[in-house]
């Protein structure tokens, strides 16, 4: 619980400091033809969140403290860069394997496999780590939404933790939630500073990590995918529509399905509430396998199935009777942010 207290107590004093000091380095996102805000707003915000992560992981210890810190540090440094000076799509994405494959490599390390196996594991985890932390940067579009999504994953995560009396699992599960409530101040209602790739990279890595750490400590998919479906799920459908469609995949667009309730008129907060909520839910569903029922597993899996149908079919629903009112999110391009 120290860790994690240390960790929002280094966003909270930090972050003021870190807003004036982007503000100096002109390290702003200039508002262009459809983005979200109306005022250059300074991006690199999530800087202390990462900062707190590795301090909050480094006085938790144990064998999964080494791995997270690897994660949060390299995608951290990764993302800064990005918010400092920009970095090409294939080289952010080549850095982003090379840190997902050491993560991967660290991780497998202990487990006692067949050496391909050992190596399809990596493999998977690479992926795995890599795809999430683009899917975590593709939906930071809308004031408050990612840190309010880590902050339900974090203590998804935490409870996860108590319930296999795993210490690390508690503490860094906490120390994500109090380091993303500590940011929410700052972002949710009128945006003085953006988490940035920094912050969206160094968190989504983080939670990525938890989840793989989950479940290689005995805890089912469902449970540790809850956090993150909703995500993964907006981000799977609109690329897959974006290929159908024939779509440059490096061209900035809106088409999230969250992005798309914010043109049918819904306002940020609104947004970031309903995907917040239905974070919860899935989170809530996912638990269900914890209990070691098989019907209402099965039973769970499919609502939860039935939610993220309903969440990618949603905008059709609500544009029906719905004025535009012209509220656009930032534009997100693959790999990282236009």
């Amino acid at each position: 619980m120290r860790a994690a207290v240390a960790c929002g107590l280094i966003v909270t004093v930090s972050e003021p400091l870190a807003i004036r000091l982007l503000h100096k380095l002109a390290v702003m996102d200039v508002p262009g033809q459809r983005s979200s805000h109306t005022r250059p707003t300074p991006r690199g915000g999530g800087a202390p969140i990462a900062i707190g992560m590795l301090v909050a992981a480094a006085m938790a210890g144990g064998t999964g403290a080494v791995p997270f810190v690897i994660a949060v540090a390299f995608f951290g440094a990764i993302g800064m860069l990005d918010d400092l000076r920009g970095l090409p799509a294939r080289l952010r994405l080549a850095l982003q394997l090379v840190g997902s494959a050491a993560v991967a490599a660290l991780l497998v390390a202990s487990i006692s496999l067949p050496v391909l196996a050992l190596a399809g594991v990596a493999l998977a985890i690479t992926v795995w780590v890599t795809g999430f932390v683009n899917a975590f940067n593709f939906m930071d579009g809308v004031n408050g939404i990612s840190a309010s999504h880590a902050l339900i994953g974090g203590l998804a995560y935490a409870c996860l933790g108590e319930w296999r009396q795993d210490r690390f699992l508690v503490a860094a599960g906490l120390a994500i939630a109090l380091g993303a409530c500590a940011f929410l101040p700052w972002n949710i209602a009128r945006a003085r500073v953006f988490l940035g790739d920094v912050g969206s990279y160094s968190l989504g890595a983080a939670l990525a990590l938890l989840a793989a750490t989950a479940v290689a400590r005995g805890v089912p998919p469902e449970a540790a995918a809850g956090p993150l479906a909703l995500y993964l799920a907006d981000t799977a459908w609109t690329l897959q529509r974006r290929a159908r469609l024939g779509e440059r995949m490096f061209e900035a667009h809106r088409t999230h399905v969250y992005q798309r309730w914010c043109d049918v008129g819904w306002s940020h907060q609104e947004v970031t509430l309903l995907t917040a909520a239905g974070t919860v839910l899935l989170s809530l569903l996912g638990l269900a396998s914890v209990l070691g029922h098989p019907g209402l597993r099965v039973v769970a899996d499919l609502a939860g199935l039935a939610v993220l149908a309903g969440y990618l079919t949603s905008p059709a629903l609500f544009a029906h009777g719905t004025r535009p009112r012209g509220r656009h999110v930032r534009p997100r391009t693959l790999i990282g942010s236009f």
